[in-house]
């Protein structure tokens, strides 16, 4: 694969006539590049008014490789061959080198270029392309690319430090100015004598005329370069490869996206979401750019007014900034009642005001840059957890959340710069199970949890906010706007026709089970756990009636169930000849449901076996601990009218290694959450009572 790279445009505040005399003292040798052993000149020539200059040179440069490389190539140096081609009167040197040892095997080809500054006379502009083709390299051709392409970067920015030391040694050798060339006078009979100026150097004696030749190839025109001190000004320190896909990328662009292309800011995350690989990059880009064209996102600003019940019920806002200068957005999840939010205005409206918090987003980095003048690419946000519970495990909102780290992922990649997370609960290790792979690990090392009051310390929230800035709510001076969220009223929920046009039923549909409980019938379901310290999550909604659920342990599979892991088995699961106490356990305590509530729990395995869930019908005269029925029971819920309860239910299994695997990252990201891990992985005896939660 041919490596290529592209220089940004490099700016010298001096003349030209200048530059170059500090350039020709780089020559024969230059002891500040150390890899340059020297060079002698081949050919070298002049045009007959002195304007053009050709000058051919062999450059020898040492091979800084492994001794075993270079013991195979059987070289200590490589030869170069260099031609400059110095035009005084249109003020330009173009140069062009290739390589002349192993001419067969690798083929290297360097463009450069110093030319006059569009803009300011007095000043020089330098760029530089070059390409690398390993055809064959005695089977060395990938370590041999990777070696070419460090130690070429490495000495890129090398160059211009060269230049600039021998412009200061001119200068304080009392050189601060050279005359620009000037025609020699011309009789007249010469005059007519001679159409222009040849190059001796020619065979062909061809006319080197006055209007510039066409650059060299890799070489790109004046209009659409990008400037060194912008880069570093605007989008940050890079190395040289760094740049080098910046700029190809945004060429690319430029020749095939006709008019508008995105913002430099915006496609370099892109290439640092890809870890700077060009390719992966650009086609992460592309797809990018078709979804913002399909549906409009350029105009979601200008466009999206959310509604006033979004603005009232939406525990989110932006809120100065921190520390470094990046927007601060604070979001109180754990205020937000999320299956309100999603029953009252949809997911479609909750996606889009995402999406048009990322945009603001981007639009508040780029005025921070101006406002600090440095550049700032990425915006700080603080999550506060405090009264999050089971209830934001209602499953339909944990899709949509994963369906909006989805889109944000591949859409707004390298926009989130930090996430402070303060005062996780227990719960959170559960969510974060469900959410983290989903989430990349460039994202998921910028996290920074808290638990308790840890954010309150040394290494909590003031190493990343100044004082007068962390919200009044946690502790700070500053008071914070953002909405406080709470319940919202059922009074406000969409019909159920609005939901249907919003697809949500069908979505709601197929992700739950529904179920019908007869008074003596209830309704179980097996999940067998293979492994200790396995989560079992269960989201329902009692939609008739009240009931009473219950978790219980057995060590083998009821003989009607399978012996499959996960929720594959429901009904009348329960022996009959069981005993509860012997044959089967109560793991935790029976928890009353009434009628158009929804629960959500956890539960931390401690033993692996069958679990079973059981949904029955409430009696307030205390069957509730009775789990097994008898020939009566059974023969009066088969003769009762109909069902007695109904319900929507759904069970997940997250797996002990993923979990455990999880809460590793959790705590890589953060000492404070040591403690929260411990809670979390306690037995699940210290969980009854208290792993469901009652959500509306």
């Amino acid at each position: 694969m041919v490596q290529k790279y592209q220089s940004p445009v490099r700016v010298y505040k001096y003349p030209f006539e200048l530059v170059m005399a500090a350039y020709e003292k780089r020559f024969p040798t230059c002891p500040q590049i150390p890899v340059f052993l020297g060079s002698e000149v081949l050919r070298e020539s002049r045009s007959a008014d002195g304007a053009v200059h050709v000058v051919e040179r062999s450059c020898r440069l040492r091979v800084d490789a492994p001794r075993l490389l270079r013991k195979v190539a059987g070289v200590e140096h490589v030869v170069f061959v260099q031609k400059n081609v110095l035009n005084w009167r249109e003020r330009t040197l173009h140069i062009e080198a290739h390589n002349e040892t192993f001419a067969s095997r690798v083929v290297v080809n360097e463009n450069c270029s110093y030319t006059v500054h569009p803009e300011n006379e007095d000043w020089t502009c330098f760029e530089q392309s070059a390409s690398l083709d390993i055809r064959s390299f005695f089977g060395f051709e990938s370590a041999l690319e990777k070696i070419a392409m460090k130690q070429y970067t490495a000495n890129v920015k090398r160059g211009k430090e060269v230049i600039e030391h021998y412009l200061h040694e001119l200068i304080s050798q009392g050189t601060s100015h050279l005359p620009r060339w000037t025609p020699a006078p011309v009789r007249e009979e010469n005059a007519q004598r001679q159409p222009g100026p040849q190059d001796p150097s020619s065979p062909e004696g061809e006319v080197i005329g006055s209007a510039p030749g066409p650059a060299p190839e890799g070489v790109t025109t004046v209009g659409d370069k990008l400037d060194a001190d912008y880069i570093e000004r605007c989008l940050g320190h890079l190395t040289p490869m760094q740049e080098s896909c910046l700029i190809q990328l945004r060429h690319w662009l430029q020749e095939t996206h006709r008019g508008k292309i995105p913002k430099d800011q915006h496609i370099l995350r892109f290439l640092r979401a890809r870890d700077f690989h060009l390719d992966k990059a650009r086609e992460m880009l592309c797809q990018s750019l078709s979804w913002r064209k399909q549906h409009q996102v350029d105009l979601l600003l200008q466009t999206w007014r959310p509604p006033a019940l979004l603005e009232e019920f939406y525990a989110g806002g932006w809120h100065y900034q921190d520390i470094d200068g990046r927007p601060l957005y604070i979001l109180r999840l754990g205020q937000m009642d999320t299956k309100g939010l999603m029953k009252a205005v949809g997911e479609e409206a909750l996606l889009q005001h995402v999406l048009s918090v990322n945009e603001e987003g981007q639009k508040r980095c780029e005025g921070n840059t101006r406002q600090f003048g440095r550049p700032i690419s990425s915006w700080t946000c603080l999550l506060d957890l405090e009264g999050l519970s089971m209830r934001h495990l209602w499953r339909p909102g944990v899709k949509a959340l994963l369906r909006m780290i989805e889109v944000v992922e591949d859409n707004y990649p390298e926009t989130l710069g930090r996430l402070l997370i303060v005062r996780a609960p227990r719960v959170f290790p559960v969510l974060w199970t469900l959410i983290s792979p989903f989430i990349s690990e460039n994202t998921r090392r910028k996290f920074l949890i808290y638990s308790g009051s840890d954010y309150q310390g040394p290494g909590g929230l003031v190493d990343y906010l100044d004082r007068d800035v962390i919200p009044d709510f946690l502790g700070g001076d500053s008071v914070c706007n953002v909405p406080e969220g709470g319940l919202v009223p059922k009074s406000l929920y969409l019909t159920e026709e609005e939901q249907e046009q919003a697809d949500q039923l069908r979505q709601w549909s197929e992700t739950y089970h529904s179920a019908s409980v007869f008074r003596g019938a209830p309704h179980e379901v097996a999940v067998e756990i293979l492994e200790g310290e396995s989560v079992i999550t269960w989201d329902f909604d009692i939609l008739r009636g009240d009931m009473v659920f219950s978790l219980y342990h057995a060590k083998q599979m009821p003989k009607s169930g399978s012996r499959e892991p996960g929720p594959r088995t429901s009904g009348q699961l329960i022996d009959k000849g069981w005993v509860l106490g012997t044959d089967y356990s109560r793991v935790e305590a029976p928890l009353v449901c009434r009628e158009g509530e929804s629960i959500q729990g956890s539960h931390v395995t401690r033993w692996p076996g069958v679990y079973l869930l059981q949904w029955q019908v409430h009696s307030p005269l205390g069957s509730v601990a009775c789990s097994l029925l008898g020939v009566d029971d059974v023969l009066t819920a088969l003769h009762s009218p109909g069902p007695k309860c109904k319900l929507l239910y759904y069970c997940e299994v997250l797996a002990s290694e993923d979990f455990r695997g999880s809460m590793s990252s959790l705590e890589s990201c953060t000492s404070g959450f040591s403690q929260l891990s411990a809670a979390t992985s306690s037995s699940s005896s210290s969980q009854s009572h208290r792993s469901s939660l009652v959500s509306r």
